[in-house]
């Protein structure tokens, strides 16, 4: 599944901040359920390469699994040796997209000007992640967006939960990064079931089609 394919499917990225590796399958288990095929470890989560692992061996046919918060080449190389195949950064680093590439993952780099935003496009990357949304406004997505190559993949990341999706959607995105607003250390298997069906419902209403 690539990555197109996955946000087409549902066009929600899970970000599980502080997952551990104990909880990570039933915690897959539940996102799936609700509808969400890609799933981000961000890095500076407990042990991540080990959560990784294990969702690529319980997740990894029917998923996108991936890493968040890549900030170095090797940690790619690592990523793809356990099995993961997107790599997400809060940043533009053309060194780190590089190495993804030839490591043979997805790369969804952070971009927060149009600057970095075609820099990162010419270099390959499948697709930009706006970052932080929070300090944007969908009406600076609208002015991207007269500008980018149209089928340019733009997914706002930050702050984004049932509320905020609409006016997102109307600039131009073409999904979203959810971490706190999905998942947090502590949650139950229950509310982040709710949490999920809520997201995955208002992201289908704001994405006919999907």
């Amino acid at each position: 599944m690539t990555l197109r394919e996955a946000l087409a499917a549902c066009p929600l990225i899970a970000i599980l901040r502080g997952v551990t590796p104990a909880e990570v399958t039933d915690v897959a288990d539940v996102l799936f359920e609700a509808g969400f095929r890609i799933i981000e470890v961000p890095l500076n989560s407990p042990d991540p390469f080990a959560s990784i692992g294990k969702l690529a061996k319980s997740h990894g046919e029917r998923a996108l699994i991936g890493a968040g918060t890549v900030l170095e080449p090797e940690q790619c190389r690592r990523l793809a040796d356990v099995g993961g195949r997107l790599m997400v950064a809060p940043n533009y680093a053309p060194d780190v997209v590089a190495e993804a590439q030839a490591s043979g993952l997805a790369t969804l780099p952070g971009v927060a000007t149009p600057s970095e935003a075609f820099a990162a496009l010419r270099q390959g990357a499948d697709a930009l992640k706006l970052f932080p949304a929070e300090a944007m406004e969908p009406r600076a997505l609208k002015a991207w967006r007269s500008v980018m190559p149209k089928d340019a993949l733009l997914l706002p990341v930050g702050g984004i939960d049932t509320t905020t999706m609409a006016p997102w959607c109307q600039a131009g995105a073409s999904g979203f990064g959810l971490g706190s607003s999905l998942y947090r250390p502590g949650l139950s298997l229950d509310e982040l079931a709710d949490k999920a069906r809520g997201l995955v419902a208002a992201a289908r209403k704001a994405f006919p089609g999907t």
